[in-house]
């Protein structure tokens, strides 16, 4: 049925071809109109990334669109391994960082593009109660847990199904994490799609069903670098943040329960603002996180989704927006890339080739009361939803 599709789609492309030589202007115009929706319908393919060191076969998915834009994406932690936009002068380039082998995910890594699960972000000392009950989970990051732990999400591989519409492809994964794993109650059904449409936004929805009260907050974890150039760093990169607070942190970069003004702070992204401007300010949170690694207090109503960040590589025109109906975004400059890992496209990743836009919830709120709830129940739908979307100016 591929095949039979893709035969359709060549036969339209021929069809605007001849009919531009053979027909009046009046009927051509028509025609081509018609022709053109065929055209740009999204496809999504498949092929075979490789096999786990467990036996495991992953795959890869691509969605792709008529304007150039193309996801890649493995089933081996949900991760992003590609992306690719076109430039101001149609250019396609690879705009996320990651790497070219599955065995390269499997070692430890940053995170690159993957899907973050059960906890995105940090949770103090690896410990949090519900009910007067006290879970302990892996303490990854010196003494706090990070990202789920050392056996997240980042690290499973999902069950896949796709889905096609006239405008956008989908791709669907899901996975089952059981009762305890990593420290977390209750058996957790997770689905995440990632969907593509012609009009170059790709939307990461999350749902997630439970049988036991746990916490939740899953996001996703893409490096980015909008010059399509890896040896570059994001430091020209214009980013705004529609947040007039952030979370403070301790040494250990947990959030000190105070949401502090950004009014007058390097933290003021409130208009578009060079990432390198003030990242090496004499800055007492600067230096805890080695550079710019908070997570930003949203501007948006609960629940509906905003505009939330954007960023802008002036060389490339390249624009990104981050359109969420989370209450928080974290923003994460690369501080700690350092140069040890493999690029995509040959060298390394040095320090701050790539920049994160996490939207989440609070860091360390299970333990933090004051913080919007991360609990899940029994019987809630856990709902999320964000949109990267792209474009040029």
């Amino acid at each position: 049925m591929k095949l039979f599709k893709k035969s359709l789609y060549i036969a339209a492309a021929m069809l605007v071809s001849f009919v531009s030589v053979q027909c009046k202007d009046g009927k051509k115009k028509e025609t081509s109109t018609e022709v053109a929706k065929t055209v740009e319908e999204v496809t999504i393919t498949k092929e075979s990334f490789g096999t786990t060191e467990d036996h495991i076969p992953v795959e890869n998915y691509i969605l792709k669109n008529s304007n150039g834009m193309e996801v890649s994406v493995i089933t081996y932690g949900g991760i992003i391994q590609s992306l690719k936009v076109p430039n101001k002068n149609q250019v396609i380039e690879d705009v996320v960082l990651g790497f070219n082998s599955l065995a390269q995910y499997e070692k430890p890594n940053p995170y690159f593009g993957a899907l973050i699960g059960r906890f995105g972000n940090r949770i103090a000392k690896g410990k949090f109660s519900l009910d007067g009950k006290e879970y302990t989970l892996a303490t990854n990051d010196g003494e706090n847990h990070l990202h789920g732990g050392p056996e997240g999400f980042h690290r499973k591989v999902w069950t896949a199904s796709e889905k096609q519409t006239e405008h956008s492809a989908s791709l669907v994964l899901s996975y089952l994490s059981k009762d305890m794993e990593e420290g977390y109650p209750g058996n957790l059904k997770v689905e995440v799609t990632y969907t593509l449409t012609d009009k170059n936004d790709l939307a990461v929805s999350y749902s997630a069903t439970t049988d036991k009260k746990t916490v939740l907050n899953l996001t996703q974890h893409s490096y980015f670098n909008l010059s399509g150039d890896f040896s570059k760093t994001i430091l020209d990169h214009d980013v705004t943040i529609d947040a007039d607070k952030y979370l403070p942190v301790d040494a250990t970069l947990i959030p000190t329960g105070e949401l502090r003004d950004v009014t007058g702070t390097p933290f003021d992204f409130r208009e578009a603002k060079q990432v390198g401007k003030e990242i090496n300010s004499d800055n007492e949170q600067l230096k805890r996180g080695l550079g710019y690694d908070h997570c930003w207090v949203l501007n948006g109503k609960e629940g509906e989704i905003a505009f939330a960040a954007s960023a802008y590589d002036k060389a490339s025109g390249r624009m990104l927006e981050v359109y969420t109906n989370e209450p928080a975004i974290q923003f994460y400059t690369g501080n700690f890339l350092d140069g040890t890992l493999p690029s995509k496209q040959e060298g390394t990743y040095g320090h701050r080739t790539g920049f994160c836009l996490e939207t989440q919830h609070y860091p360390d709120s299970p333990n933090q009361k004051d913080f919007p709830s991360v609990v899940l129940e029994p019987g809630q739908n856990y709902k999320s939803s964000t949109v990267f979307k792209f474009s040029v100016k």
